[in-house]
């Protein structure tokens, strides 16, 4: 018998926190949303940056955490083991496909060049029609203005279909996710 898992929401951020206060605020309004709609979060397993402020923020509301970390970060990243389950993988792809499959959404909150990588990865994914789970880009105080007028014109110039845009939906507000997510799960 296999045991059902509530719905989960992949959140990709930064192992930082950034200069501004406002991606902490919005990292720990995350958690706290997906905690309070009853779904499960996916993410690095980091206890350090915006990593440990989504984490820490659902489980202080009750949420349960799946972390997924690879070996080479344990120590960096500072594995976060008091999750409601903890994964430790080979390498960076192991750990994103874990994380992948194991998620129903995926979120991006400011981060750097890892973020990133992941993002466009499951975008390009999505694109060759690999999977339909919506993407979100959590564009606190315009972190993704610049990156959303780069995808843009990767369409204007002929390397994208316009539909690439209709695959990431750019919000900002965690609220604006969960109310999303709501109407998408119900």
């Amino acid at each position: 018998m296999t045991t059902a898992h509530p719905k989960s929401v992949c959140v990709f951020c930064g192992s930082r926190f950034g200069t501004n206060p406002a991606y902490k605020a919005a990292a720990h309004e995350t958690g706290t949303a997906i905690a309070q709609n009853g779904w499960r979060l996916v993410y690095g397993a980091g206890d350090v940056g915006l990593m440990g402020e989504v984490a820490n923020a659902t489980q202080a509301a009750g949420g349960e955490v799946f972390g997924v970390i690879p070996v080479h970060l344990f120590e960096r990243e500072v594995g976060k083991r008091d999750l409601s389950s903890f994964i430790i993988t080979e390498n960076m792809h192991e750990r994103k496909k874990v994380m992948f499959m194991n998620c129903d959404a995926i979120v991006v909150l400011p981060g750097g060049a890892g973020s990133l990588d992941e993002f466009f990865e499951v975008l390009t994914w999505r694109q060759l029609g690999l999977h339909d789970k919506p993407i979100y880009l959590l564009n606190t105080d315009g972190y993704w203005d610049k990156l959303v007028a780069l995808t843009q014109h990767v369409v204007d110039e002929g390397f994208a279909d316009a539909s690439m845009l209709d695959f990431m939906r750019v919000v900002d507000k965690p609220q604006d996710i969960a109310a999303d997510l709501q109407d998408l799960w119900r």
